[in-house]
């Protein structure tokens, strides 16, 4: 058994404070000072090229290597690219499009942008390789209006290029064929830089658009958010306030987390470029068949900061309990495990805790994070058993959080550096996005983790969007319903639906987890046998699922029934599969609906 010493991780919180208004709100906020941070991300680029030239901030795989880019090297590339960039008249008006996933190339491109003021817009890979009609991309193209498109492979983004980028745009890869003339990267890294490159990173200030990320389009169209250099060093320093460890020695991270959402692309990456740390830039995803890929690189390199999706740490789980040189490797050096986007399983993190033990001989610690593409990162908490699933924490420094009644449940709004001023191009969208105190409006609701212990933080309580009410006027409360049902219908379902809108009763869209669980019959009486018993447990029509039914057809992006994260979109799948509701509803249901009627007219 191996030991280490290690702190346990101490968030910020003995100096939150609690404040009540006139108007029936509540305003939570950490009374902790920030602290300073810089005016513009690339500062610590170039602090960390004069101090540790020779370190390295980005890996990624090179057959059985790491192809590794240092800090000086980083820098050099930035300011080669910054030129180019500047050669080509780009600006805040004609931007660079990110078409293509995690890499060096996209990572460096990044740093160029951001060294000369240049925004540049990192999109899903979903919206070029897996969509079919390119609807999103082609609307987004239509909105950013880019004045130079990044594709890393021309063969897999050809169709794409094709259809959604017009012909005087011009395009640039590392290579493959896209079918159309394009210039090559290495054209943009031999630009040799002159003092226009410095002048325009001395223009570079706080407001000035670092880059515009897309929301994922889970409750309506995706939305540019604008992300300027102030929130984004502002919600690094408070990540580094919540886990000082990073700041005590060069964070290693190995991570997959995408680059066109917030926790990958501005966290991960900030915390290896902020703290003078390295990324190892993992080509795997949290799915069978490549997952082994994940496996691969943690045999190989041991994190110091470890992020992930609930479903990543799920699938890592078998892998780490038959493998003992990857526990080991793993457990060697990692200080936190994080997690964000939804609940983490309380068995998931017991079976971790417990191979911890018998590896390091201690437990490592487990922090859940609140964030959005808009607000940047709202709140923290440190798990601490079962009655930690779903909590959020309370606010780092910097944040306030004010907690507004809305139809019985407590919106949450928020104001602190790293909220966007607003969304690109919508200034309508923008005004309806803040209240009249200057407070962003999340859309999303909080409750307190346990009634009555204000210390104790608060827990996610779903989107107010899909809450709706039965016809009895009875709120159905989507997002802590689908999280118990959840809880006890997996493994057979992967995710539901929940509809009841203006009905007398609950009526439920199973996700299954598998193609083959449709038309079991052995699944449909486990399922049954489950739904049973939480209808007998039920204290209400707001709990009581009354039907049931597997949605067999295959959800697509293009349709927007799943965002470019696979989350479900409660609103577009609803919409979309009208006919499956009312098939749910009928008076004489198929053979496929499971009917538990009779137990609801028992009045269990």
């Amino acid at each position: 058994m191996m030991e280490m010493t290690m702190r346990p991780v101490a968030l910020p919180w003995k100096n939150v404070i609690f404040e009540p208004s006139p108007d029936g709100s509540l305003r939570v906020r950490n009374s902790t000072g920030l602290g300073p941070y810089p005016g513009r991300v690339t500062e610590r680029l170039r602090h960390w090229a004069a101090v540790a030239p020779d370190r390295v901030l980005l890996a990624s795989r090179d057959g059985e290597g790491w192809r590794k880019v240092t800090y000086l090297e980083a820098l050099n590339s930035a300011c080669a690219i910054g030129q180019a960039l500047l050669d080509r008249g780009l600006s805040v008006t004609r931007p660079v499009l990110i078409l293509s996933g995690n890499g060096i190339e996209h990572g460096l491109l990044s740093l160029g942008c951001l060294h000369v003021g240049i925004p540049f817009v990192p999109l899903s890979t979903a919206y070029s390789l897996i969509s079919t009609d390119f609807a999103r991309l082609r609307d987004i193209v239509a909105l950013v209006r880019p004045g130079l498109v990044f594709a890393d492979d021309g063969n897999r983004y050809a169709a794409a290029l094709r259809a959604c980028i017009p012909g005087d745009v011009e395009v640039v890869i590392v290579r493959g064929d896209p079918g159309r003339r394009a210039t090559g990267f290495d054209a943009l890294f031999a630009t040799t830089a002159t003092s226009d490159v410095d002048a325009a990173a001395v223009a570079v200030n706080p407001d000035t658009i670092a880059k515009l990320l897309f929301t994922s389009g889970s409750t309506g169209v995706p939305k540019g958010v604008i992300n300027t250099h102030r929130m984004w060093c502002s919600a690094l320093q408070m990540v580094l306030a919540c886990y000082p460890m990073l700041g005590e020695e060069p964070p290693v991270l190995v991570d997959w987390l995408p680059w066109n959402h917030i926790s990958g692309g501005s966290i991960s990456f900030g915390i290896a470029l902020f703290n003078g740390g390295t990324l190892y830039i993992d080509d795997g995803k949290p799915l069978p068949g490549q997952i082994e890929e994940t496996v691969r690189n943690l045999r190989e390199v041991a994190p110091l900061f470890y992020s992930n999706v609930p479903k990543g740490y799920e699938e890592l789980l078998p892998w780490l309990r038959r493998d003992r040189a990857l526990r080991v490797n793993f457990f060697s050096r990692v200080r936190v495990l994080q997690y964000a986007g939804a609940s983490i399983a309380q068995h998931i993190c017991d079976a971790f805790d417990e191979l911890a033990l018998e590896t390091i001989g201690q437990r490592i610690p487990w922090v859940a994070t609140l964030g959005s593409t808009e607000a940047g990162f709202m709140a923290a908490h440190r798990h601490s058993g079962a009655a930690s699933a779903g909590c959020v924490g309370l606010p780092p420094p910097g944040v306030t959080l004010k907690l507004t009644p809305m139809d019985g449940k407590l919106e949450l709004r928020v104001q602190s550096p790293s909220v966007t001023p607003g969304y690109w191009r919508r200034d309508d969208l923008t005004s309806d996005a803040f209240d009249e105190d200057g407070f962003l409006r999340t859309g999303d609701a909080l409750a307190w983790a346990e009634a009555g212990n204000q210390q104790s933080g608060f827990r996610y309580d779903g989107r107010l969007a899909e809450d709706f009410k039965l016809a009895t006027g009875t709120w159905v409360r989507v997002g802590s319903l689908r999280t118990h049902l959840l809880k006890h219908l997996t493994p057979e379902v992967r995710d539901v639906v929940i509809a009841g809108e203006n009905r007398d009763y609950i009526a439920v869209l199973g996700i299954p987890s598998n193609a083959e669980t449709v038309g079991d019959s052995t699944v449909q009486a486990r399922v049954r046998a489950k739904l049973m018993a939480l209808t007998a447990e039920a204290s209400g029509s707001a709990q009581r699922v009354v039907r049931f039914a597997f949605l067999a057809e295959k959800l697509s992006i293009d349709t927007g029934e799943l965002t470019d994260k696979g989350a479900v979109s409660q609103r577009n799948i609803l919409r979309r599969h009208a006919a499956l509701i009312e098939k749910l509803y009928a008076d004489r249901p198929a053979d496929d609906v499971i009917c538990l009627d009779r137990l609801f007219e028992e009045g269990v």
